[in-house]
């Protein structure tokens, strides 16, 4: 399915933010992975599209959108880009769907306009802090892209796996194949902004802090195979969100959405009918 003639432009703190418009019905607002695009979500976009109204923006530097505005230095600050784009597009109320760092600027839109989200995904994803150890791993790495402002290939090779199932250069090679050229392709004039963004999402704030405030439907639901965000980490939230629903993917790494798009499509079908 080519969903290249709905995107579209919006233009938020000075600068484009590119989105995917597609559908009619309920609301359905998609947060993309670091490093990856508004793509990502095409096997379940071309599922939902059939009965809600899509709304995929891709982050700055990310996709077609621009650089990262200046006065951006948190996921604060990108969860209320995101509701300025709703804003812009006249939609009240609409419900969320994210992966990784679209949950977790996700979990802060529904903490900002609590109102206004009707239910919550979060996928591979841990709004708690960055542990320690990893957090200080992911800043080297971004020391070194900083300093070459690019992406090096050594690089690309420790943290192609960190996106995959365990067995995806045998599996699925061409996906792996794809997404190390698209980082490799990475532009001088963009470097600046994912490193920034890598900062702001490794060194995020703790809103699990705020669980209890969750008080919406949500569902949890995390790759048994990633490296990014344990099945531990969504045990955590889980917990912590009372209400909660939390299903295991299996065979599934940090983009789940791509290596299992039938089985997340079928539990998002399920709660999005019973919320919605």
């Amino acid at each position: 399915m080519d969903f290249s003639s709905h995107y579209q432009q919006c233009t938020i703190a000075e600068r484009n933010l590119s989105y995917l418009d597609i559908g009619t019905g309920p609301v359905l607002l998609f947060g993309h992975s670091y490093l990856r695009d508004s793509a990502m979500w095409a096997p379940q976009i071309a599922v939902l599209s059939a009965h809600y109204r899509c709304i995929v923006p891709e982050l700055w530097g990310h996709g077609q959108s621009d650089l990262l505005p200046d006065n951006c230095t948190t996921l604060l600050d990108i969860a209320d880009h995101m509701l300025a784009l709703m804003d812009a597009l006249e939609i009240d109320n609409f419900s969320i769907i994210g992966l990784s760092v679209g949950a977790m600027w996700g979990a802060e839109l529904v903490l900002k306009v609590p109102t206004r989200v009707n239910a919550l995904v979060m996928l591979n994803s841990f709004i708690g802090f960055e542990p320690e150890v990893t957090r200080a791993k992911y800043y080297s790495m971004l020391d070194t892209i900083a300093m070459a402002n690019a992406m090096p290939a050594a690089l690309i090779s420790t943290i192609s796996p960190l996106f995959f199932a365990n067995h995806a250069i045998d599996n699925a090679p061409e996906r792996v194949a794809a997404f190390e050229h698209s980082l490799a392709n990475i532009t001088a004039e963009k470097i600046p902004t994912i490193v920034k963004l890598g900062r702001m999402i490794f060194g995020r704030r703790d809103t699990m802090e705020y669980a209890e405030q969750f008080t919406l439907p949500c569902l949890i639901m995390a790759g048994v195979e990633d490296k990014v965000h344990s099945v531990l980490e969504s045990y955590l939230m889980s917990d912590s969100i009372d209400g909660s629903q939390l299903v295991h993917i299996p065979s599934a790494g940090h983009i789940s959405t791509l290596e299992q798009a039938e089985f997340i499509n079928q539990h998002l079908v399920t709660f999005l009918a019973r919320y919605l």
